[in-house]
């Protein structure tokens, strides 16, 4: 076999689908996301420094469905994110490399983004 015929690194056709890639490119995905939604708190902290009419515009945005429904996703990167970065904190050390644990950190890292999402709005909700 030549080497013009040889893929030059490994492809995704090469690789059996597993619950790890899935779980590494949505943590990437978060990051990017947590990025975009810092220029949502760069625009907030604008608008606080503005005056009450920019403040109100941005306040009026974040109270509509679209605006509730990106803060509701930013907050689940963020915590998805939280949690795989300590995910991989303990691969950095050298544990949970076995593929059950790592797939099973996975999992939980999903749970637990989910809910602590869902328990943050709880809490925000319950206490305006």
């Amino acid at each position: 076999m030549s080497t013009q015929d040889r893929p030059l690194s490994p492809h995704l056709q090469v690789y059996r689908w597993q619950w790890t890639m899935a779980y590494s490119i949505l943590h990437r995905a978060t990051g990017v996301g947590l990025g975009v939604g810092t220029l949502y708190l760069a625009w907030w902290l604008m608008a606080l420094a503005g005056g009450a009419e920019s403040f109100a515009t941005v306040s009026d945005f974040s109270g509509s469905l679209i605006g509730r429904l990106l803060l509701f996703g930013w907050t689940w990167a963020l915590f998805y994110h939280l949690g795989n970065g300590i995910r991989h904190l303990f691969w950095d050390a050298g544990k949970g490399f076995e593929l059950d644990t790592a797939a099973m950190s996975g999992h939980f890292n999903v749970a637990f983004s989910v809910v602590a999402t869902l328990a943050l709005w709880a809490i925000a909700y319950a206490a305006a």
